[in-house]
């Protein structure tokens, strides 16, 4: 395990595969981006940042979800496409946040990105988020990833597979022992669902060293 992101620096990364996107599990899909890299395309900048934590939402049986119960609306309607599409919903008025659809068309699976470590495009990263270094804050949470990004709501329903926004396998893997798992965060109206450890994230120590050696 690299104690460093990885840019791309012309190396060739391939963005993920439709299939990842199209399993039915919505658990294991999470797990799996945990090390993955986010990456956009805006205005003809790249930038892009390693996933570091991210939650599940399971759909219509998960009162945590959008789709709970099978609610459909002009907002959520993306949830019901098939895996590989962005979900981009404002929150409080103010933040965009970007998940990731997932399993097969009419199955409203979908992960929530919540924060990332910046791997490429720093100045443009620093500019958009206006700080004059990478730190932790830069963007570790859902609404300060997709400032530093440059990911609105105008990219909800936006296909992955395209290039604009899309995932990339850069080769790095982490033991199951680092990811550790937790209730999701501002979901207390979900009831038991709640509870559920649907939420993901990179030790705290491992992100420390990977920012320490930034």
């Amino acid at each position: 395990m690299s104690t460093r992101v990885k840019s791309r620096n012309n190396a060739g990364y391939k963005k993920l595969e439709p299939d990842f996107y199209l399993r039915n599990n919505v658990l294991k899909i999470t797990e799996e981006l945990i090390g993955k890299y986010l990456v956009t395309n805006i205005d003809g900048i790249i930038t892009s940042g390693m996933i570091i934590e991210a939650e599940a939402y399971n759909g219509i049986v998960d009162k945590a979800s959008h789709a709970y119960g099978g609610k459909r609306t002009k907002r959520n309607e993306i949830m019901y496409a098939e895996g590989g599409n962005s979900y981009v919903y404002l929150c409080y008025g103010i933040h965009h946040l970007f998940n990731v659809v997932t399993n097969k068309k009419d199955i409203p699976h979908a992960v929530l990105i919540r924060a990332i470590i910046p791997a490429d495009g720093i100045d443009t990263i620093l500019k958009r988020r206006e700080h004059k270094t990478i730190t932790i804050k830069t963007a570790d949470g859902p609404g300060t990833l997709s400032n530093a990004l440059g990911i609105k709501t105008i990219h909800s329903g936006i296909s992955l597979a395209h290039d604009l926004i899309w995932i990339e396998d850069r080769g790095v893997e982490f033991k199951k022992k680092d990811i550790i798992t937790s209730p999701r965060i501002g979901v207390d109206y979900a009831g038991e669902d709640a509870k559920l450890p649907y939420r993901y994230r990179l030790n705290e120590n491992i992100i420390s060293e990977i920012y320490r050696a930034q």
